[in-house]
């Protein structure tokens, strides 16, 4: 993605390259819809706090390179997520804008960074908060930050949603989070919150098919606003947060 040619439309074309496309049998060019929360309604009337992304980033989704990998990509696919809000806005390392790494890429770095062992390259293994950690750091010399919270309705409001409002204020990008039990991966790209509790803007790599419009995506819920309190009450919970607020 080039900086110089972004335009205001609701989708971006990524290139992934002829060698990229050939390794990880993906389609070379492809198709993605952008910022997919925007027109969504608040989920309060009268919020006392409500933190957003600040910036652009495309929807990854299960399939949308052409590889199928339902029931353990949805890790990957927040990445690259993640990703394309730093290509977008952040000013990238020696001068050169590099896509969001493709799944194959993402599962050679984690072995070439020693994370992994060499029969994990072309796996259909699923990853986590402490590996999109190692990915983004990897790729874009970001770090970031990881925050667990063990579980229960009280500790996701007291120290999930505090976070989450801090991180949004301060750095403005999206933010990965997982679980145990809840082991589904989830990007956040806002919160707000009022008397009652809380609710974090959800969009969820799940959804698998032909593209849609993001007017589909948030009828189908595949990008909404969640109450804290529909969260695993059972599971624990971590959140990946890339930290790029000038020092």
């Amino acid at each position: 993605m080039d900086k110089n040619n972004l335009a205001s439309g609701s989708e971006e074309w990524i290139d992934w390259g002829e060698s990229a496309a050939e390794e990880g049998k993906i389609m070379k060019k492809m198709s993605l819809p952008k910022n997919v929360h925007t027109g969504l309604p608040a989920p309060i009337v009268d919020s006392v706090k409500c933190s957003m992304i600040k910036g652009d980033y495309l929807y990854f989704y299960y399939g949308c390179d052409g590889k199928d990998d339902r029931g353990w990509g949805c890790g990957y696919r927040t990445i690259q997520t993640m990703a394309s809000w730093l290509c977008y806005n952040w000013p990238p390392p020696k001068g050169q804008h590099r896509p969001p790494p493709s799944l194959s890429e993402t599962q050679q770095a984690l072995v070439t960074m020693g994370d992994k062992p060499g029969s994990f390259s072309g796996s259909r293994e699923w990853i986590g908060t402490f590996e999109a950690s190692l990915v983004i750091d990897y790729f874009y010399d970001i770090p970031c930050k990881l925050v667990h919270i063990r579980g229960g309705g009280a500790e996701l409001e007291q120290v999930a949603v505090e976070e989450l409002h801090q991180h949004f204020q301060k750095h403005g990008c999206p933010v990965m989070m997982g679980g145990d039990r809840d082991n589904s991966s989830k990007g956040i790209v806002g919160v707000c919150t009022d008397k009652n509790g809380s609710h974090l803007l959800i969009v969820d790599p799940h959804y698998y098919g032909c593209q849609l419009e993001r007017e589909e995506l948030q009828k189908r819920g595949w990008v909404a606003w969640k109450g804290v309190s529909s969260l695993d009450q059972c599971s624990f919970y971590n959140l990946c947060m890339p930290q790029t607020a000038k020092k």
